[in-house]
């Protein structure tokens, strides 16, 4: 959901950015911008390279709680709002600003798109630990303004069979 969120708020803010650079004929902002744009991407997709997990979703993983039962499960709408909150309340002033400042959502474009090509294979990384560890992870339930925390399940194990070629039987 991060990835989409991230990625949709760097596509409104370049358009931001264009339609304010458009307003005042400013062909040196959109070229600056969409080369901008471009080191973004190139930059996102760097860091977003490797298939394993990022070092603050693996604190979050180490730091989960156990818990023998499900968690109370919070809507998912909800856990958006208190765990993004802060992309929209980016988005809100670098777009609110585009037709004064438009060098403001442009350079917030680039950022937000930096974020969602690096966070791309996250959700893949997790969804392979817990195949691998027969656990599932729920956010926890709490305050807007506190870090997130992570509790750990058990869930069913993914057993491989044998592979004969090795030898197994």
């Amino acid at each position: 959901m991060s990835v989409l969120l991230f990625a949709g708020g760097a596509t409104a803010l370049a358009i931001a950015a264009i339609v304010g650079a458009s307003g005042g004929d400013d062909p040196f902002l959109l070229a600056v911008s969409v080369s901008w744009w471009i080191v973004a991407a190139l930059v996102g997709l760097w860091l977003g390279r490797r298939p394993e997990t990022s070092d603050g979703i693996r604190r979050l993983m180490t730091n989960a709680r156990s818990s023998p039962s499900l968690p109370e499960l919070e809507p998912p709408g909800r856990v958006v709002v208190n765990r993004m909150w802060p992309l929209a309340l980016f988005l809100a002033l670098c777009g609110g600003v585009a037709f004064l400042i438009p060098q403001l959502p442009a350079i917030g474009a680039g950022y937000a798109e930096i974020m969602a090509l690096a966070w791309r294979k996250q959700a893949r990384a997790v969804a392979a630990i817990e195949d691998r560890d027969g656990v599932r992870f729920y956010v926890e339930r709490g305050p807007a303004f506190k870090p997130t925390q992570l509790v750990r399940t058990p869930w069913m194990r993914r057993i491989e069979p044998a592979d004969e070629r090795l030898g197994a039987a």
